[in-house]
């Protein structure tokens, strides 16, 4: 039983080597940019529009109120990011119907990628809505003394999320194999439709993880006005 697509060599010359994991990779960032372009190469600003369009903007709603609601008051300005992450996540997990295909989220090179990307766009972000150095005052907050705990979290938040989509990814597929070399003829549709589901929980999670982080590196803390409560505002 493999446990990553990185174990499918496909081509390999020398220590040159084009696993399963690379070559769905790619496959599905062809497949999200070319259907991107389909779905917006006709777009129309008037009541008279193409069902693609409609579900788009279903899509593209649903995930703008849902980074709106972890406190991120302009969605559009992180959608771009954010939005990827989810279609990427959620498009690994749904061609899984595909007979032959490896969802290459459950190669832990991969999620270790896209948790990386969510490492180096929270300090972007930050460091963009409150400067250079009020990023990097939020360190020493609330003393000095935390600023190795604050960098331990930075790491550590990063290898939870590229472990935890690896970690559900791999064992989900593990399981549905188990029970599909022990019942094939009971299992498959039901397992199938679990994994699906599992997916797209997961692209949810993973999504909302790095919004938060952005969130929480996108906020200050203003100090109140003899008379007024403290409260946290977003400088957007």
């Amino acid at each position: 039983m493999r446990l990553s697509p990185d174990d499918i060599i496909l081509w390999q010359y020398g220590f040159f080597k084009l696993n399963a994991t690379i070559v769905f990779t790619w496959g599905l960032m062809l497949l999200l940019v070319m259907g991107s372009r389909l779905i917006t190469r006709h777009l129309s600003t008037d009541l008279s529009r193409t069902r693609w369009q409609n579900l788009l903007e279903i899509v593209v709603t649903g995930i703008e109120q849902q980074i709106e609601e972890v406190g991120l008051r302009q969605p559009r300005q992180y959608i771009g990011f954010l939005g990827t992450l989810f279609l990427f996540v959620a498009m690994a997990s749904l061609c899984t119907v595909i007979p032959g295909y490896e969802p290459p989220t459950g190669s832990l090179s991969t999620t270790a990628a896209l948790a990386l990307c969510v490492m180096v766009a929270v300090p972007l972000y930050g460091i963009e809505d409150q400067g250079l150095a009020g990023y990097l005052k939020s360190y020493l907050e609330p003393t000095v003394i935390m600023l190795p705990f604050n960098l331990i979290s930075e790491v550590s938040r990063t290898l939870a999320l590229a472990v935890r989509l690896f970690g559900n990814m791999m064992s989900g597929a593990m399981i549905i194999a188990i029970l599909l070399s022990i019942t094939p003829l009971i299992f498959p549709i039901v397992m199938t439709l679990l994994g699906l589901l599992t997916g797209m929980v997961q692209a949810y999670i993973f999504s909302i993880l790095a919004a938060v982080y952005i969130a929480a590196a996108t906020h200050v803390v203003h100090k109140p006005k003899p008379g007024q409560t403290s409260e946290i505002e977003p400088t957007l």
